[in-house]
């Protein structure tokens, strides 16, 4: 239960933190728009938590180390130190096309079976 309530916790901060206008508060009093808002939130959140760990688990496998796919299920990291959430603005890169984002990790997930047996480990 601890455990649990402290990933809660872990996410809230972090998601207040990734969320820093308005000092983490809805502007809005309308309940469409409060309800857009935290699910943004959320989603941002997420996505930065999830590019920084297929960033670690590409590092892992480029340094030899095998990624097991019940070590990915326990990460939960949530950090802040090296996320620049304000970006990094540079003028003379404007017009410099991004290379393709390649989402595969190389961790074979077959080895999980279905989500039963997962959520009873």
């Amino acid at each position: 239960m601890t455990a649990a309530t402290n990933k809660v916790e872990a996410f809230k901060g972090f998601s207040d933190w990734v969320r820093f206008g308005q000092n983490g508060t809805v502007a809005a009093n309308d309940p469409v728009e409060q309800e857009k808002d935290v699910k943004f939130t959320s989603l941002l959140a997420n996505l930065v938590n999830t590019l920084d760990i297929a960033d670690v688990v590409r590092q892992l496998q480029a340094e030899g180390q095998a990624v097991e796919p019940l070590d990915l299920a326990q990460v939960s990291p949530y950090l802040t130190e090296h996320v620049k959430r304000f970006g990094e603005y540079s003028t003379h890169e404007l017009g410099i096309t991004p290379d393709d984002y390649d989402a595969r990790l190389g961790v074979d997930f077959s080895a999980l079976g279905d989500d039963d047996k997962v959520a009873a480990a």
